[in-house]
């Protein structure tokens, strides 16, 4: 296994800070950076000597909106894996946020064991389609 590393956009400190001790705890994984909004997040994710191979995205942000980071940065995601993690994951935003290129939608308030067990995957080096899916 190798240590997992993580960007976090989630505009919720308490949200943010629980997440980061979860996933800390319980994955070999390691945060490299967070943003509340999307210019922050955009701007961390599209230089080029910002490593993460995940990045964990909500919807709703302080401005702008996660939607929005999956469209920008889509194209450069050079190998990460990014999915989104909110409490509006309606099928119609499951839809919309895959469409625009996210691995996977979480909802936070039933699928954390989900995402847990998604990151342990990739940490382990696990990237079939059936484990991932």
């Amino acid at each position: 296994m190798h240590e997992l590393k993580t960007y976090i956009v989630e505009d919720s400190q308490v949200i943010r800070d629980s997440l980061i001790a979860t996933l800390e705890d319980l994955v070999p994984l390691k945060v490299v950076g967070t943003a509340e909004d999307e210019a922050s997040a955009v701007a961390w994710l599209t230089r080029a000597d910002n490593e993460a191979d995940l990045v964990i995205i909500d919807i709703f942000l302080k401005s702008g909106s996660g939607m929005g980071i999956l469209r920008t940065t889509q194209p450069m995601r050079r190998g990460r894996k990014a999915v989104v993690l909110s409490n509006y994951a309606t099928q119609d935003v499951r839809r919309k946020c895959l469409e625009l290129g996210a691995d996977r939608v979480f909802d936070k308030s039933n699928e954390i064991d989900a995402l847990i067990a998604y990151c342990g995957a990739l940490a382990a080096g696990d990237t079939s389609p059936a484990t991932l899916a």
